[in-house]
């Protein structure tokens, strides 16, 4: 296979337009009335991302698989629950390597949402229950609005920037709000989603790329990156992967030991490991103070391509099993 395809196939455009991202707003960063503008723009962005989730979105498929309680169950428990302890289990690890701010945005990774495209994606590639997948991202996504910041206010009380009462307020200002017009507005322009879905996501990511180029600018104009050597970046890159390796082997294990079938374990695999970039790089926006954001989405961006490379080879795993337990 040539090295074009193998990039390809692993790593998508995205991730190139996040590294070109993170470079601009280290050599060109947005300061001064550029950033008081782009920092205002940037919330108008986060609301403007929510309401086309809930355009997206369908109520039938958010509550369709809520039949099968169990296997939430075990999601939201593997999102908000098994994470959080993980990360806390990997703190002395983490802050050996890395230090205690690098480790707060570990943490921080540990109490976001599941991923809701990609889940979806590779539970349909691994021959799991797509309609499960569909109904346990949409959830785990909508319960973290309350979830994120409650668990951010008990295990990151010195960083948040906020009460929890205000983080809680933000969040459905700023994202359950939107999100609701979103819904709202679904039945008036749902034709409408259906024939441009390759252009809503594009701008999905779009709106992502400009909120990450405002949070690194603050970063840079305040000196944080001059204290980010390549050694504390590869100590990141290490926590990260030991983050995301205990998380696949936690959810295969909870899926066999509960004795789910294949179809659903392979469904508490990507549900349940994978978080989401999208959400949480409007959240850590809101959540956190402007010099803080930066430090603390950078873990997201590691852990975020960590997994779609580890569920990559793990769906086409799941795969081959299927095929081979249907014969």
């Amino acid at each position: 296979m040539k090295f074009a395809e193998t990039f390809k196939k692993y790593f998508d455009w995205f991730t190139a337009a996040l590294v070109v991202t993170v470079s601009l707003a280290v050599v060109l960063p947005a300061s001064g009335k550029v950033y008081e503008a782009f920092s205002l723009l940037s919330k108008l962005v986060v609301a403007f991302l929510f309401f086309m989730h809930g355009l997206k979105l369908s109520p039938q498929n958010l509550w369709s698989g809520l039949t099968n309680w169990r296997l939430h169950l075990v999601i939201v428990a593997m999102s908000f629950i098994v994470f959080p302890i993980l990360g806390l289990i990997l703190k002395p690890v983490v802050i050996f390597l890395a230090g205690n701010d690098l480790y707060q945005g570990v943490l921080f990774v540990c109490v976001l949402p599941s991923t809701v495209q990609s889940s979806i994606a590779f539970t349909s590639i691994a021959g799991g229950n797509v309609a499960a997948a569909v109904c346990a991202a949409s959830f785990s996504s909508l319960l973290a609005v309350f979830a994120t910041p409650v668990l951010v206010n008990l295990l990151m009380r010195t960083t948040v920037g906020s009460s929890l009462a205000s983080a809680v307020g933000n969040l459905c200002l700023q994202l359950v709000l939107p999100f609701a017009v979103g819904q709202a507005m679904r039945r008036f322009m749902v034709g409408w989603v259906n024939r441009r879905k390759r252009i809503i996501g594009f701008t999905d990511r779009l709106s992502v790329l400009f909120i990450v180029y405002v949070s690194f600018s603050h970063g840079t104009t305040s000196g944080l990156w001059y204290t980010l050597s390549f050694k504390l970046l590869l100590a990141l890159l290490v926590g990260c992967a030991l983050l995301l390796a205990l998380a696949l082997m936690s959810t295969a294990a909870f899926g066999r030991f509960l004795r789910f079938p294949l179809a659903d374990r392979i469904v508490i695999v990507f549900c349940g490991s994978k978080k989401s970039l999208i959400t949480g790089v409007p959240m850590a926006n809101i959540i956190f103070p402007p010099h803080l954001a930066g430090v603390i989405i950078l873990p997201l961006m590691f852990f975020h391509q960590m997994q779609l490379v580890a569920c990559s080879f793990l769906a086409r795993h799941y795969a081959s099993k299927a095929c081979l337990e249907a014969d």
